[in-house]
This record gives structure tokens, sequence and C-alpha cells, in this order.
């Protein structure tokens, strides 16, 4: 079997009298690109925050490469690249400058890292554009850029590519399969048009996972949820051809 960058068993997230994730079992392999799909508030960034230990849960387990994140975070934490909701950086440094920081204190201090994962997300290298004027995409492609810097073995990353026109979502997905080529493991939550990109797709309905399968599998399913994910997957990949 294939080794398991991330297991959970029914992992389970309240607030109070809501259940805003419902017993979720997740089986992540390893070089492999998972897609989390679900609607807003149906439970993607708080599944993502247990995972990371951002949050914690009610009950259920996590583990990662086969640990528990608990006591192991100094060993685990190198290991995984994260971007959770909006990235933060220093407004009034430029975005290399962003890097750099980071990059000393990940202990990856060399500039090619840094020119690098700039490289991979299409933005300038040494630029004098501070983070405070940049777009929302820019701001959302530095946080990728600041996700990939150290090589991680685990990207989590939550919705990266939703300010991203369609060319430069495009080459991202495509250096994600470079990094997968390397054993990197992505689970990733996203926009219904990034689905072709993924291995595998899990399909969440108010926090419990209704579906899995890959693009063609889902499409090919019959089921309440499956037929939800084929009617809007084919309205994305039209709209996708007229881009």
């Amino acid at each position: 079997m294939e080794d398991m960058v991330i297991q959970t068993s029914q992992l389970t997230k309240k607030y109070g009298d809501q259940t805003t994730v419902n017993q979720v079992n997740l089986h992540v392999k390893r070089g492999r690109i998972y897609g989390l799909l679900g609607r807003n508030g149906a439970g993607k960034t708080t599944i993502m925050k247990m995972i990371l230990g951002l949050t914690s849960a009610t009950s259920g387990s996590v583990e990662l490469f086969g640990s528990t994140l608990s006591g192991n975070e100094k060993l685990l934490y190198p290991r995984i690249g994260a971007m959770i909701e909006a990235p933060g950086f220093y407004p009034n440094l430029t975005g290399t400058e962003n890097l750099e920081i980071f990059a000393r204190l990940r202990g990856t201090a060399s500039n090619h890292a840094v020119k690098h994962a700039l490289e991979i997300v299409g933005l300038p290298y040494q630029d004098k554009k501070t983070f405070g004027k940049y777009s929302l995409g820019m701001k959302q492609r530095l946080g990728i850029a600041n996700a990939i810097l150290h090589d991680p073995e685990l990207l989590i990353l939550d919705e990266p590519t939703s300010a991203l026109d369609a060319v430069a979502e495009s080459k991202v997905y495509q250096e994600y399969y470079e990094l997968t080529k390397q054993k990197t493991s992505i689970f990733i939550s996203h926009r219904l048009s990034s689905t072709k990109f993924c291995d595998r797709i899990i399909l969440l309905s108010n926090g419990r996972i209704v579906e899995e399968g890959t693009h063609e599998q889902l499409l090919a399913r019959k089921g309440k949820y499956a037929g939800m994910y084929t009617i809007q997957a084919s309205y994305y990949q039209e709209g996708d051809r007229d881009a």
C-alpha cells in the first residue's frame, strides 16, 4: 500500500449545537493531488485547520506521515507547506523581501529558493512593488510561493487559485504536477474549474464526505451529489473553453 501522508478517523468539529465537520475519514496518498470540493460553509477550511493543528477537533483523530501532530510539531511542520485563507505578509516590504524573511525563519536562506518560488507563481524577483500595493491575485500567488519555498513533502492549500486568471491557474497546476513527480502530496480546496487537475476529488456537503473518486468517476455516477458535480463541472469546463 502507498504511504499515507494524511489520515483522519471520524474527524468531527462542533461549535455548540452546530456540527461543522461530521465524522470525516480522509486517506491522502503520497505523490497525488487531492481536491476538496464543497459550497461555502461545507467545512473545507475547518478540516484543513484541524489537520494543521490550528483548531482542535471535538472528536476523532489526525495522522500526518503516520504520526500524530501533537508532540511531533518540530518534526512534522518543516515537512508541510500551507496557505489557509488570506495570506499574511508585511505590507511595507516587497514580495522578495517577505519571502527572504520566511526563508531565513525556515532555514532555507538560499536566494535561489526565493527566486524559484516566485518564478513558479509568475511574480517578479526583486521587484520594487510592496505587498500592500499587490492586487488580490498577486497576494494569493505570493502565498503559494511562500508555501512551496522550502520544498515541502505535503502542501495544504485553501482555495489558492480563486483569484487567478485561467493562464496563471494552469501554470500553477503544471508546477503542482512537477512537485508530485518528486512525491510531494497536495491537498487542496478549490473551485470547480480546477477539478480536472486533481487525481482524486472529495465532495463535501454539510460537513460530511458524500462522494469521492476521480474526475471521470464522478462525472459517470448518477447519485444526487455526483449529479450536482456533473452539471457544475460541465458548466465550468464550458466556461473554460469559451475563455
